[in-house]
């Protein structure tokens, strides 16, 4: 059974991508390939004696783990069962593999990090995005008003067409809209309850490219349009809070918290479970196996 794998050369060689048997003896000695694709679905086709989540010829969806030895393209596969959910009758395999790692993240920042209930205010940068999609819809659902940023005319035409409809659709495009403004005209200059970016400016004009100047706020615009005890959930790992921003948000009783791409992965190892799992997949047999 084979899976693919990226094989790391020198600065000199190009990226390669193998197709390499999966023998674990070979992949303990083999420190050069790594896997490649890490969502799955597909049919259990057994398990093992501990497992108590599933069963035989369910259909489940998951994330491999990051020291997963398997890659996710891969005719097999193994994992425990605490990194598989069941797939819902009507998602296809593609949708619910394409999903879940997006899915995981948005249901994170806003029932974990933000506490979102109804009522909110969220402003949803770059909510054309695969994230933005479904954090829109989870916020809808929750019963939360929503606002959103376009980064060109096809985004804003996409959100548009969403329903439940966006309060509002900001086109930053063209540099020329602040967000600040329209989110404070939007909520009657209360400012948002929740913000989640897709990245923020830290510096000045003269300090960043051109293009980055247009798609993302700056730090001090998100500061400025947040409401009073709001939640600012940031994806930029390398945010820099001067005093006076700090200060400002010590004033308004707000909070920020980092939504790391990884974060479902960091959380503490379930104990007693484990599973042997096989998968078959749309074009082949998946064995995932984990312990």
């Amino acid at each position: 059974m084979k899976g693919l794998y990226f094989q790391q050369g020198s600065t000199n060689e190009e990226i390669a991508f193998v197709f390499q048997e999966k023998l674990l003896a070979e992949m303990k000695m083999e420190k050069d390939f790594f896997p490649v694709g890490r969502e799955v679905a597909g049919i259990v086709l057994d398990v093992g004696s501990k497992v108590s989540f599933f069963q035989r010829d369910d259909e489940v969806v998951g994330i491999l783990p990051l020291d997963s030895e398997d890659p996710g393209l891969c005719e097999v596969v193994r994992v425990h069962e605490h990194y598989l959910v069941h797939k819902p009758e009507k998602v296809t395999w593609t949708e619910a593999a394409g999903t879940i790692r997006d899915g995981v993240r948005a249901y994170t920042a806003l029932h974990y990090l933000s506490h979102l209930s109804p009522g909110k205010s969220v402003l949803i940068m770059d909510g054309a995005s695969a994230f933005g999609i479904i954090a829109i819809q989870l916020a809808h659902h929750r019963g939360a008003k929503v606002i959103s940023t376009a980064c060109s005319l096809e985004d804003k035409q996409c959100l548009e067409r969403l329903r439940p409809s966006v309060a509002r659709v900001i086109d930053v495009s063209n540099g020329k809209v602040h967000v600040a403004e329209s989110c404070l005209e939007e909520t009657g200059g209360l400012g948002v309850d929740i913000v989640l970016d897709a990245g923020v400016r830290l510096y000045n004009k003269d300090d960043e490219p051109a293009v980055k100047l247009q798609l993302l706020p700056h730090k001090n615009d998100i500061i400025t349009l947040l409401g009073v005890g709001g939640h600012w959930i940031t994806t930029e790992e390398n945010l820099q809070l001067d005093p006076p921003d700090s200060h400002c948000l010590f004033l308004k009783g707000a909070t920020v918290a980092f939504l790391n791409d990884e974060v479902w992965n960091l959380s503490n190892i379930q104990q007693g479970k484990y599973l042997s799992t096989y998968f078959k997949g749309r074009d082949g047999e998946v064995v995932i196996w984990c312990f």
